[in-house]
Protein backbone atom coordinates (compact mmCIF):
# COMPACT_ATOMS: atom_id res chain seq x y z
CA UNK A 1 0.00 0.00 0.00
CA UNK A 2 1.46 3.43 -0.98
CA UNK A 3 1.23 5.69 2.20
CA UNK A 4 3.12 8.07 0.83
CA UNK A 5 0.06 10.38 0.21
CA UNK A 6 -3.23 9.23 1.62
CA UNK A 7 -5.42 11.82 0.53
CA UNK A 8 -8.63 10.48 0.51
CA UNK A 9 -7.72 7.37 2.39
CA UNK A 10 -9.42 6.31 6.01
CA UNK A 11 -7.00 5.18 8.74
CA UNK A 12 -8.14 3.31 12.07
CA UNK A 13 -5.74 3.38 15.11
CA UNK A 14 -6.39 1.62 18.36
CA UNK A 15 -4.59 2.98 21.51
CA UNK A 16 -4.25 6.44 19.73
CA UNK A 17 -4.23 8.24 23.14
CA UNK A 18 -0.17 8.25 23.96
CA UNK A 19 2.95 6.37 22.85
CA UNK A 20 2.90 4.85 19.42
CA UNK A 21 -0.20 5.08 18.49
CA UNK A 22 -0.46 8.53 18.80
CA UNK A 23 2.21 9.54 16.77
CA UNK A 24 0.71 7.23 14.23
CA UNK A 25 -2.57 8.80 14.15
CA UNK A 26 -0.38 12.23 13.38
CA UNK A 27 1.72 10.64 11.49
CA UNK A 28 -1.23 9.84 9.24
CA UNK A 29 -3.05 12.78 9.41
CA UNK A 30 0.15 14.75 8.22
CA UNK A 31 -0.18 12.09 4.99
CA UNK A 32 -3.74 13.72 4.61
CA UNK A 33 -5.82 10.49 5.63
CA UNK A 34 -8.92 11.16 7.48
CA UNK A 35 -8.11 9.10 10.95
CA UNK A 36 -10.65 6.96 13.20
CA UNK A 37 -9.12 6.73 17.13
CA UNK A 38 -10.19 4.50 19.78
CA UNK A 39 -8.60 5.08 23.09
CA UNK A 40 -10.07 3.50 26.71
CA UNK A 41 -8.98 7.30 28.59
CA UNK A 42 -11.36 9.43 28.10
CA UNK A 43 -9.07 12.47 28.73
CA UNK A 44 -6.13 10.89 26.39
CA UNK A 45 -8.68 10.56 23.87
CA UNK A 46 -9.79 13.59 23.97
CA UNK A 47 -6.49 15.30 23.89
CA UNK A 48 -5.37 12.98 20.57
CA UNK A 49 -8.59 14.36 18.68
CA UNK A 50 -7.96 18.11 19.60
CA UNK A 51 -4.42 17.57 18.36
CA UNK A 52 -5.47 15.65 15.11
CA UNK A 53 -7.75 18.34 14.33
CA UNK A 54 -5.07 20.93 14.77
CA UNK A 55 -3.53 19.23 11.97
CA UNK A 56 -6.18 19.87 9.53
CA UNK A 57 -7.47 16.25 9.88
CA UNK A 58 -10.78 15.10 9.83
CA UNK A 59 -11.27 12.49 13.18
CA UNK A 60 -13.68 9.80 14.56
CA UNK A 61 -12.90 9.74 18.05
CA UNK A 62 -14.65 7.04 20.17
CA UNK A 63 -13.57 5.71 23.80
CA UNK A 64 -13.18 2.29 23.45
CA UNK A 65 -11.67 -1.08 25.43
CA UNK A 66 -10.25 -2.96 22.44
CA UNK A 67 -10.73 -6.11 24.57
CA UNK A 68 -14.44 -5.69 25.06
CA UNK A 69 -16.04 -7.51 22.00
CA UNK A 70 -19.71 -5.66 21.94
CA UNK A 71 -17.61 -2.24 22.24
CA UNK A 72 -15.17 -2.65 19.38
CA UNK A 73 -18.38 -4.31 17.32
CA UNK A 74 -20.13 -1.44 18.01
CA UNK A 75 -16.97 1.13 17.00
CA UNK A 76 -16.65 -0.67 13.41
CA UNK A 77 -20.41 -0.05 12.98
CA UNK A 78 -20.06 3.54 13.83
CA UNK A 79 -16.53 3.91 11.37
CA UNK A 80 -18.41 1.83 8.26
CA UNK A 81 -21.63 3.97 8.97
CA UNK A 82 -19.76 7.38 8.29
CA UNK A 83 -17.15 6.54 6.42
CA UNK A 84 -17.24 3.03 5.18
CA UNK A 85 -14.50 0.28 4.89
CA UNK A 86 -11.20 1.45 6.42
CA UNK A 87 -7.82 1.89 4.11
CA UNK A 88 -5.23 1.25 6.69
CA UNK A 89 -5.88 -0.88 10.45
CA UNK A 90 -3.72 -0.09 13.19
CA UNK A 91 -4.18 -2.33 16.07
CA UNK A 92 -2.01 -0.29 18.60
CA UNK A 93 -3.41 -0.90 21.95
CA UNK A 94 -1.75 -2.89 24.32
CA UNK A 95 -0.81 -2.85 27.93
CA UNK A 96 2.67 -4.03 29.74
CA UNK A 97 2.65 -6.77 32.37
CA UNK A 98 6.16 -7.64 33.89
CA UNK A 99 7.24 -10.93 36.31
CA UNK A 100 8.16 -14.22 35.84
CA UNK A 101 5.65 -17.07 35.38
CA UNK A 102 5.34 -18.23 39.15
CA UNK A 103 4.99 -14.66 39.90
CA UNK A 104 1.94 -13.99 37.39
CA UNK A 105 -1.68 -14.83 38.79
CA UNK A 106 -4.50 -16.30 36.50
CA UNK A 107 -6.08 -12.90 36.74
CA UNK A 108 -3.13 -11.07 35.21
CA UNK A 109 -2.85 -13.41 32.26
CA UNK A 110 -6.88 -12.71 31.68
CA UNK A 111 -5.68 -9.27 31.74
CA UNK A 112 -3.29 -9.24 29.75
CA UNK A 113 -4.48 -11.68 27.23
CA UNK A 114 -7.97 -9.21 27.28
CA UNK A 115 -6.35 -6.23 25.86
CA UNK A 116 -2.97 -7.80 23.94
CA UNK A 117 -4.70 -10.62 21.98
CA UNK A 118 -8.42 -10.01 22.25
CA UNK A 119 -7.90 -6.31 20.98
CA UNK A 120 -6.04 -7.04 17.96
CA UNK A 121 -8.34 -10.30 17.15
CA UNK A 122 -11.52 -8.21 17.46
CA UNK A 123 -10.12 -5.31 15.24
CA UNK A 124 -9.16 -7.83 12.55
CA UNK A 125 -12.75 -9.50 13.44
CA UNK A 126 -14.43 -6.41 12.91
CA UNK A 127 -12.66 -4.31 9.99
CA UNK A 128 -11.62 -6.42 7.59
CA UNK A 129 -14.01 -7.82 6.36
CA UNK A 130 -15.25 -4.67 4.84
CA UNK A 131 -12.02 -4.30 3.86
CA UNK A 132 -11.88 -7.91 2.04
CA UNK A 133 -15.03 -6.78 0.66
CA UNK A 134 -14.30 -3.43 -1.33
CA UNK A 135 -11.55 -4.34 -3.89
CA UNK A 136 -8.84 -2.12 -3.38
CA UNK A 137 -5.76 -2.25 -1.70
CA UNK A 138 -5.38 -1.82 2.04
CA UNK A 139 -3.21 -2.74 4.94
CA UNK A 140 -3.62 -4.07 8.51
CA UNK A 141 -0.63 -2.95 11.04
CA UNK A 142 -0.60 -5.29 14.41
CA UNK A 143 2.05 -3.95 16.66
CA UNK A 144 3.51 -6.94 18.34
CA UNK A 145 7.26 -6.95 20.23
CA UNK A 146 11.21 -7.69 19.67
CA UNK A 147 9.48 -10.20 23.02
CA UNK A 148 7.32 -11.83 19.76
CA UNK A 149 10.91 -13.92 18.76
CA UNK A 150 13.33 -13.19 21.80
CA UNK A 151 11.50 -12.71 24.71
CA UNK A 152 13.58 -11.58 28.46
CA UNK A 153 12.89 -13.42 31.52
CA UNK A 154 10.65 -11.84 33.34
CA UNK A 155 8.08 -11.54 30.33
CA UNK A 156 6.32 -14.75 30.01
CA UNK A 157 2.40 -13.66 29.97
CA UNK A 158 3.88 -10.39 27.73
CA UNK A 159 5.83 -12.34 25.42
CA UNK A 160 2.95 -15.21 24.55
CA UNK A 161 0.57 -12.31 24.07
CA UNK A 162 3.17 -10.90 21.22
CA UNK A 163 4.07 -14.27 20.08
CA UNK A 164 0.48 -14.61 19.37
CA UNK A 165 0.23 -11.34 17.19
CA UNK A 166 3.24 -12.11 15.31
CA UNK A 167 1.49 -15.96 14.59
CA UNK A 168 -1.91 -14.45 13.58
CA UNK A 169 -0.35 -11.88 11.39
CA UNK A 170 1.87 -14.22 9.05
CA UNK A 171 -1.24 -16.32 8.71
CA UNK A 172 -3.32 -13.84 7.67
CA UNK A 173 -0.65 -12.10 4.91
CA UNK A 174 -0.81 -15.52 3.40
CA UNK A 175 -4.56 -15.40 3.46
CA UNK A 176 -5.10 -11.88 2.57
CA UNK A 177 -2.45 -11.33 0.00
CA UNK A 178 -4.80 -12.07 -2.79
CA UNK A 179 -7.34 -10.00 -1.56
CA UNK A 180 -4.90 -7.14 -1.61
CA UNK A 181 -4.69 -6.55 1.75
CA UNK A 182 -0.77 -6.49 3.21
CA UNK A 183 0.04 -7.33 6.84
CA UNK A 184 2.41 -5.82 9.02
CA UNK A 185 3.63 -7.14 12.64
CA UNK A 186 5.25 -4.02 14.11
CA UNK A 187 7.87 -4.83 16.50
CA UNK A 188 9.68 -2.59 18.35
CA UNK A 189 12.32 -2.76 21.13
CA UNK A 190 12.95 -0.69 23.59
CA UNK A 191 10.62 2.49 23.50
CA UNK A 192 10.01 5.24 25.63
CA UNK A 193 6.41 5.14 25.68
CA UNK A 194 3.98 5.24 28.77
CA UNK A 195 3.59 1.73 28.61
CA UNK A 196 6.51 1.42 30.96
CA UNK A 197 5.39 3.58 33.56
CA UNK A 198 1.55 1.88 33.29
CA UNK A 199 2.77 -1.60 33.43
CA UNK A 200 1.80 -4.07 35.94
CA UNK A 201 4.88 -5.38 37.45
CA UNK A 202 5.11 -8.73 39.77
CA UNK A 203 7.54 -10.21 41.91
CA UNK A 204 10.94 -9.10 41.72
CA UNK A 205 10.09 -6.62 38.65
CA UNK A 206 7.87 -4.98 41.06
CA UNK A 207 10.83 -3.76 43.64
CA UNK A 208 10.60 -0.09 43.43
CA UNK A 209 14.82 0.01 42.57
CA UNK A 210 14.33 -2.73 39.75
CA UNK A 211 11.20 -0.49 38.85
CA UNK A 212 13.30 2.61 38.59
CA UNK A 213 15.88 0.98 36.82
CA UNK A 214 13.81 0.03 34.58
CA UNK A 215 12.29 3.30 33.50
CA UNK A 216 15.27 4.98 33.46
CA UNK A 217 16.96 2.44 31.17
CA UNK A 218 13.74 2.88 28.57
CA UNK A 219 14.50 7.04 29.11
CA UNK A 220 18.16 6.70 28.56
CA UNK A 221 17.42 4.77 25.49
CA UNK A 222 15.65 7.89 23.88
CA UNK A 223 14.13 5.90 21.36
CA UNK A 224 10.65 7.80 20.84
CA UNK A 225 7.10 6.46 18.92
CA UNK A 226 7.43 9.17 16.71
CA UNK A 227 10.46 7.19 14.85
CA UNK A 228 8.43 4.17 15.73
CA UNK A 229 5.77 5.28 13.58
CA UNK A 230 8.36 6.74 10.62
CA UNK A 231 9.23 3.30 10.26
CA UNK A 232 6.28 1.94 10.82
CA UNK A 233 5.00 2.98 7.73
CA UNK A 234 8.24 2.63 6.07
CA UNK A 235 7.48 -0.91 6.52
CA UNK A 236 3.91 -0.56 5.28
CA UNK A 237 4.91 1.07 2.33
CA UNK A 238 7.64 -1.64 1.84
CA UNK A 239 4.61 -4.60 2.70
CA UNK A 240 7.26 -6.10 4.79
CA UNK A 241 5.45 -8.61 7.36
CA UNK A 242 7.77 -8.86 9.99
CA UNK A 243 9.10 -5.11 10.96
CA UNK A 244 11.67 -4.99 13.94
CA UNK A 245 11.88 -1.75 14.65
CA UNK A 246 15.07 -0.20 16.45
CA UNK A 247 18.71 -1.38 16.20
CA UNK A 248 18.26 -3.60 19.52
CA UNK A 249 15.14 -5.19 17.51
CA UNK A 250 17.01 -6.28 14.09
CA UNK A 251 19.96 -7.56 16.48
CA UNK A 252 17.66 -9.97 18.51
CA UNK A 253 15.60 -11.05 15.69
CA UNK A 254 18.76 -11.94 13.79
CA UNK A 255 19.99 -13.37 16.81
CA UNK A 256 16.55 -15.38 17.37
CA UNK A 257 16.96 -17.23 13.57
CA UNK A 258 21.14 -17.54 13.42
CA UNK A 259 22.66 -17.84 17.00
CA UNK A 260 19.70 -19.13 19.39
CA UNK A 261 21.44 -20.50 21.82
CA UNK A 262 23.18 -17.17 22.45
CA UNK A 263 20.24 -16.09 23.34
CA UNK A 264 18.97 -19.01 25.54
CA UNK A 265 22.17 -18.20 27.63
CA UNK A 266 21.92 -14.66 28.08
CA UNK A 267 18.24 -15.01 29.16
CA UNK A 268 19.58 -17.89 31.81
CA UNK A 269 22.11 -15.36 32.84
CA UNK A 270 19.48 -12.81 33.36
CA UNK A 271 16.93 -14.86 35.43
CA UNK A 272 19.64 -16.12 37.69
CA UNK A 273 20.37 -12.48 38.50
CA UNK A 274 16.56 -11.81 38.53
CA UNK A 275 16.51 -14.79 41.23
CA UNK A 276 19.24 -12.90 43.42
CA UNK A 277 16.72 -10.06 43.66
CA UNK A 278 13.66 -10.91 45.32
Amino acid sequence: MDVRDLTGATALVTGAGSGIGRELARALAKRRARVAIGELDEARLREAEADLRELGCEVLARRVDVGSRSQMEAFAADVHREWGPVDLLVNNAGVGLGGAFLDTTIEDWEWITRTNLFGVVHGCHFFIPEMAKRGRPGHVVNVASAAAYAPLPAQSAYAATKFAILGLSVTMQAELRNKGIGVTAVCPGFIDTPIVERARLRGATAEPATRQRTADFYRRRNYGPERVARNTLRAVQRNRVVAPISLEAWGLYYASRFVPGLLRWVNGQLARQLATEK
